[in-house]
């Protein structure tokens, strides 16, 4: 049983599971009342490397040389003492009765099918070259690529496959889609062959996840402790060469509560969970938290049946190529445009101006307060450094320029 006094005193517990030699599966499950409280499920091995993460999407879970669980790690399964991670996410005062069962076997059965247990296959469904496609004027030398960065599959709590989300996003008219499965990498393995059969650009990402905020990491840089203190993600990212961003810091009781001695470059400003675009909030948080701050915008796609859809919000990269190191590094130099859909009304930084593109009758408003009109289908102004935006004439927010 654990009790309100337990969460307090540590989110997570630790729980041994000894494997003993000639094991080739272990499969963990966890029991306990679903409508009282929530339990998070994850992995470690024997030496403390992490083997996967479900959160609380999931009851059971198995890892084998051969395959794993979306969300978990295929490898070997060590003999030694593998250790269950219980995140004690929500514990009611009554306290909260749980099992966990551990089990390792000889013999591992095949995976079950429609799980995405097993590697990508064709996304299918979609021709690329059927996609919209938008010629939006950009600096010499570069191409905006219309995206999402921030999306779930099956290997967290979304409903689609890899290959399934892909040609979702691809479908909308998307070139790039960052897949941020919470705590976990296991969906990494498959993107490049996803990304490849439905023609476009699949980010490697992961959102860390915790009870005081949400981030994205950016980047094939290994998995991120999300048990650490926020300022180790930041490092961590820094080092091996990736890009963070805060996600949705407003958002209800996932909003951002980390403390940080210094600013990741991007914060997800513009969540597909900003319905009322004149709630003045999100951008008042960007002004407060830095003008130099690199707004960005996450669908947070889990599953077709939500209305947030993938690309809306749509984010503009400004690339030199089309990849995922030229997602990333357009997204490093700040050259970034959001959009309410990957065909609405754009704002986009080109040298010193900024250009509005059909966006005709629109009010374009820079950080200072100063405004102007938009008339025309492409309109140019000079810009200062800092963001700008559209508004409509009930000061509803249409687009977003660093």
């Amino acid at each position: 049983m654990w009790s309100p006094d337990d969460r307090a005193e540590s989110r997570y517990r630790y729980l041994p599971v000894d494997v003993p030699p000639g094991a080739r599966r272990l499969t963990v499950s966890l029991a306990y009342d679903t409508g009282a409280g929530v339990l998070d499920l994850g992995l470690l091995d024997p030496d403390g490397r992490f083997c996967g993460w479900s959160g609380g999407a999931r009851s059971e879970f198995t890892v084998s040389e051969s395959w794993a669980t979306p969300g978990y790690l295929p490898g070997p399964v060590s003999p030694g003492q593998w250790r269950v991670i219980l995140g004690l996410h929500r514990v009611p005062p009554q306290g909260l009765a749980w099992t966990v069962t551990g089990e390792a076997a000889l013999w591992v059965p095949d995976p079950p099918g429609g799980t995405g247990a097993v590697t990508a296959g064709a996304a299918g469904g979609l021709a690329p070259g059927l996609r919209p496609y938008r010629n939006l004027p950009a600096p010499p030398g570069l191409t905006w690529l219309a995206g999402d960065l921030h999306t779930h599959t099956v290997h967290s709590d979304g409903t689609l496959t890899v290959p399934e989300l892909a040609a979702l996003a691809a479908g909308n008219g998307l070139d790039y889609l960052a897949v941020t499965d919470h705590n976990t990498v296991s969906h990494h393995a498959e993107l490049a062959a996803a990304g490849a059969a439905a023609g476009l650009v699949l980010v490697p990402g992961q959102e860390i996840t915790t009870d005081r905020g949400h981030a994205n990491a950016y980047g094939d840089i290994g998995w991120v402790d999300f048990r650490r203190p926020a300022n180790e993600w930041l490092s961590t990212v820094d080092r091996e060469g990736g890009l963070l961003s805060v996600n949705h810091p407003l958002g209800g009781d996932f909003a951002w509560l980390h403390p940080l001695d210094e600013r990741p470059l991007l914060a997800e400003v513009w969540h597909s969970g900003w319905w009322d675009r004149t709630w003045g909030a999100p951008l008042a948080w960007l002004l407060a938290w830095g003008v130099d701050t690199v707004p960005v915008g996450g669908s947070d796609f889990h599953s077709p049946a939500q209305s947030a859809r993938p690309g809306y919000p749509t984010t503009w990269v400004a690339c030199e190529e089309r990849s995922v190191e030229g997602v990333l590094a357009g997204l490093a130099t700040g050259l970034v445009a959001v959009t309410e859909s990957p065909t609405g009304p754009a704002l986009l930084r080109v040298g010193d101006e900024v250009v509005a593109v059909d966006a005709d009758g629109t009010l374009l408003v820079d950080f200072t307060g100063r405004r102007r009109m938009v008339r025309g289908d492409r309109a140019v102004f000079p810009a200062q450094s800092g963001p700008h935006w559209l508004e409509d004439d009930r000061a509803q927010i249409l687009a977003l320029s660093a």
